[in-house]
């Protein structure tokens, strides 16, 4: 990797650290910018690099820095919302390599591959939320409670926030491809 992908790729972790403490509150599950630093660190870093300054985020997170919505630390991972954070790591990977596939992606494109990054994120989340309720803390949530309070209540900010890292996308990477700082570069 060059340094400048490493300077991207720090750039995108300390965005996502912030993008935690950027909150609005929202019972259950915290609503915060998180979701749009780790689409666009996959619009723009591509999915490989993109996951690779999320799971930085994540590993820092663990290692005890308090960069997550309610703290950080080992311990973190027996947290309700974790599985959250198992999602943007995934859906930032997967949100990269498919708008990577072409060299300047449609709107639709980017739009499509947030709204998959969308899917993954919120199934991660709710099944970790139903797992740590179930089997960790013994007090078992019921199926429509964990859809409304895990997805519904949550999920409108997070679309509105699919659309907007897909209009950012769509105007930053021919920017960016022309500063040689984008994951697709341009064919001469």
């Amino acid at each position: 990797m060059k340094t400048r992908d490493l300077a991207t790729m720090a750039l995108f972790t300390a965005l996502t650290a912030v993008g935690a403490f950027i909150r609005i509150p929202v019972p259950v599950v915290p609503f915060t910018l998180q979701f749009l630093f780790t689409m666009l660190a996959g619009i723009l870093l591509g999915g490989k690099k993109g996951a690779l300054s999320v799971l930085c985020y994540v590993l820092m997170g663990l290692a005890g820095l308090p960069i997550f919505a309610d703290g950080g630390g080992i311990g973190y991972i027996v947290h309700p919302t974790f599985g959250y954070l198992i999602g943007f790591v995934i859906a930032t990977y997967v949100t990269g390599s498919i708008v990577e596939k072409s060299e300047l992606p449609l709107f639709r494109r980017i739009l499509s591959a947030n709204f998959t990054g969308l899917v993954i994120v919120y199934s991660a989340g709710m099944i970790w939320y139903w797992m740590i309720s179930r089997f960790y803390m013994g007090s078992p949530i019921g199926l429509y409670t964990l859809f409304l309070y895990c997805f519904v209540l949550a999920v409108p900010g997070d679309i509105f926030l699919c659309i907007v890292a897909a209009l950012l996308g769509k105007r930053l990477i021919p920017v960016l491809q022309k500063e040689g700082l984008c994951a697709y570069e341009k064919s001469a």
